[in-house]
């Protein structure tokens, strides 16, 4: 995920994130890549003109019969009971790609294991946040990371 200095990762459910940096672009990119799945919201899915290509792209929606798109998989429910599918398929990492509504519900459940993170150079006020909810989980940081002069990467170890 990418966000601004005051923690939120886009204006409004309809942003699209074209404020993020070429280079947070690119480490989105390699990382999902390498994962091979990437797991979204409906929300965060709609802002992109097209699915992610050469990965396959895991929505969470609560419409009874989206539309069948190429590299699209449509899924509701449990959390973990889509992940031991995705498990059963034969892929073995999966990332998240917001937003703040499937952070949480993987948050709450525990589900997430590390946390990246670029902070770019800005501010919006309102918005909205990584997560949504109130919580009080530890993290560890594992690495930073200076990806041009201006953002950097985070990466945290969550402790559950």
């Amino acid at each position: 995920m990418a966000m601004t200095l005051d923690g939120k990762i886009a204006k409004t459910d309809s942003h699209f994130p074209d404020w993020t940096s070429k280079e947070d672009k690119k480490i989105f990119q390699e990382i999902s890549k390498d994962a091979g799945v990437v797991i979204m919201g409906d929300k965060t899915f709609l802002t992109f003109p097209a699915p992610l290509n050469d990965r396959l792209n895991v929505v969470f929606t609560l419409e009874e019969n989206p539309k069948l798109i190429d590299g699209v998989r449509w899924v509701s429910g449990d959390p973990e009971n889509v992940l031991q599918e995705l498990k059963k398929q034969g892929h073995k990492k999966v990332i998240l790609g917001g937003g703040a509504g499937i952070n949480t519900l993987f948050l709450k459940q525990k589900l997430i294991d590390e946390i990246f993170i670029t902070v770019e150079p800005k501010v919006f006020g309102a918005g909205i946040s990584l997560f949504d909810g109130d919580f009080d989980i530890n993290l560890k940081l594992i690495d930073v990371k200076k990806i041009n002069a201006d953002s950097i990467v985070l990466k945290y170890k969550v402790l559950y």
